[in-house]
């Protein structure tokens, strides 16, 4: 019995999903995002654990850049929905700080403790609450983009397609560009994987959680990055969605990035001159333009 296009079992469907299994020393690239992570935190001007939200969880920490007015990226880190927090990815900061940005990276709760649904709900409260208060930590309101890693990626997609105009009497363009990384676009597959547990995906949350289910006619430009070595589903789903967005007559860009895996490229965020740094400061200049 076929489970998802070519897929008829969990442990297929893992094998491509599970991006653990596709590294062999997944614990050096943890060693280095902590020591990265405590650096920033510890070198640059940062304010943690902003409350945007009555929830221990809904708090948000922000890198200010040195002057006024920056644009702002907004990420939102990954962890497959059920694991990690924002301050485990602080060394994302460094190079987008040190290039004029101001980063700002919210927290959220965890399945299976709350719903795929809740998760995107407080994402977009901590962006409405940012929109609010992106003066006093060097932003700009009018320059706000968004960016996330793997399940971020997908939560990225998501804000960009909220109205925002009707759920918080915000302006409907808002983001001024969405910059998933390695995200996961279409949830069907996860429903067999061994992510369901936590996840608890029903047919309504594959379909409203979606973004490759959830197409818009009118959303902000799109540039989506995924490395050359990730599985061939990982690929595959940033190169649809990135497919779907333009068939959809909204701008749409692949990134694809050689020899970087799940978890090396987003290391490349911690380094000014990476390519995946400048394709993202890039965007954001020509989405400004």
């Amino acid at each position: 019995m076929t489970l998802y296009r070519k897929f008829t079992s969990e442990e297929q469907i893992n094998l491509e999903y599970n991006a653990v299994l596709a590294v062999p020393d997944l614990h050096r690239y943890v060693d280095q995002d902590i020591e990265a992570s405590r650096f920033v935190k510890s070198e640059f001007d940062c304010h943690l654990d902003q409350a945007y939200g009555a929830g221990s969880d809904e708090t948000i920490d922000i890198f200010p850049a040195k002057d006024p007015d920056s644009p702002i990226l907004f990420f939102i880190h990954g962890g497959y929905w059920r694991s990690l927090s924002s301050q485990d990815f602080s060394f994302v900061a460094r190079g987008l700080v040190e290039s004029g940005v101001t980063v700002a990276m919210p927290n959220y709760s965890l399945c299976p403790e709350v719903s795929m649904t809740k998760i995107t709900e407080q994402n977009r409260a901590a962006l409405a609450w940012l929109y609010l208060h992106a003066e006093k930590y060097n932003g700009s309101r009018d320059r706000i983009f968004v960016s996330g890693h793997s399940a971020g990626g997908q939560q990225a997609a998501m804000l960009s397609l909220t109205d925002w105009a009707s759920d918080f009497d915000l302006p409907g363009n808002v983001i001024k560009g969405s910059m998933p990384i390695s995200g996961i676009f279409d949830l069907s597959p996860l429903y067999h994987s061994w992510l369901q547990p936590s996840l608890k995906l029903t047919d309504a949350t594959i379909l409203s959680q979606s973004p490759m289910l959830q197409l818009p006619k009118q959303a902000p430009p799109m540039l989506v990055s995924v490395g050359g070595d990730e599985s061939a589903e990982f690929v595959r789903q940033s190169t649809d969605f990135v497919s779907a967005w333009r068939n959809n007559a909204v701008p749409g860009i692949l990134n694809t990035l050689d020899g970087k895996n799940h978890f090396s490229v987003i290391q490349d965020l911690y380094v000014k001159d990476s390519p995946l740094c400048k394709s993202i400061i890039e965007f954001m200049q020509q989405c400004e333009s």
